[in-house]
């Protein structure tokens, strides 16, 4: 009989790597669950910055197996009596603070979502996660993990604005290249387009009026917007760094407008 393999745990956190709490946190749940596999997603998360955690969560999760466990700490101590949320979603768990992250992440938080409970209200931070993840690595009843969630925290994120001929949009994410995410998808995008010509405009960018496939469609040096793999348009300069060049940060506007072709 071929030996199951161990679980899979993904972290989020925005512990940093340069104390103790990292390791605290790996060596509880290993003492949870040992064998348990332990997959990094990010400890560089800004601190107390559920937008981000939620965003870089969604970028991965769908890419691992059924069955893995997802755990989200940022963000912890968001009030004095804060709880602690189990969820299950298209063959995943969800683990995390009830301060919103679950609803950036799902817009409606899934039925299947228990408050943890049976522990000491003193209980520290590490203790309460590695026994929810004992829990579920070992096969018990999901529904035993805690009490149905009755209510929730709802943190909305930003939606685009739009117009017949007009997307308002949102910058939310920067990466380690300072290429620029939005929250514009190319289904909006399209839809409100229609085939038409645009114009893309942010701070003190010129105007972009074209898309490009890959960086280097541009000269080196050079702006570009693109929908990334994910499908979002991501504004990025070939071979060089964008939000610093253009002056971008999160939550600046973007808008893209519309216009008819001229033939002839």
């Amino acid at each position: 009989m071929a030996t199951p393999a161990p679980p899979l745990l993904t972290l989020t956190t925005d512990f940093g790597r340069e104390d103790f709490h990292l390791p605290r946190l790996k060596a509880q749940l290993l003492s949870a669950q040992p064998g348990l596999q332990l997959i990094d997603i990010s400890h560089d998360i800004p601190t107390y910055d559920i937008v981000r955690a939620a965003f870089v969560v969604n970028k991965v999760w769908q890419h691992f197996p059924r069955g893995t466990i997802h755990l989200l700490s940022v963000n912890d101590y968001y009030q004095p009596r804060g709880r602690f949320l189990a969820t299950c979603y298209e063959g995943h768990f969800f683990i995390g603070p009830d301060n919103g992250i679950f609803s950036l992440l799902f817009g409606l938080v899934p039925e299947q979502t228990f408050v943890l409970d049976g522990y000491a209200v003193d209980a520290p931070l590490y203790a309460i996660y590695a026994r929810a993840v004992g829990h579920l690595t070992r096969r018990k009843p999901f529904h035993e993990i805690g009490l149905p969630a009755t209510r929730y925290t709802e943190r909305l994120a930003f939606q685009p604005v739009i117009g017949p001929n007009y997307i308002r949009g949102t910058v939310v994410f920067i990466d380690r290249f300072d290429n620029v995410t939005t929250n514009i998808s190319r289904t909006l995008f399209e839809q409100v387009g229609d085939g038409r010509g645009f114009q893309l405009q942010i701070k003190r960018m010129p105007p972009l009026d074209g898309l490009s496939f890959n960086y280097h469609d541009v000269p080196e040096g050079e702006p570009l917007c693109r929908f990334d793999a994910d499908g979002f348009l991501e504004i990025a300069v070939n071979l060089g760094r964008a939000a610093p060049l253009l002056g971008i940060q999160v939550e600046d506007m973007v808008q893209v407008e519309f216009f008819s072709l001229r033939s002839g």
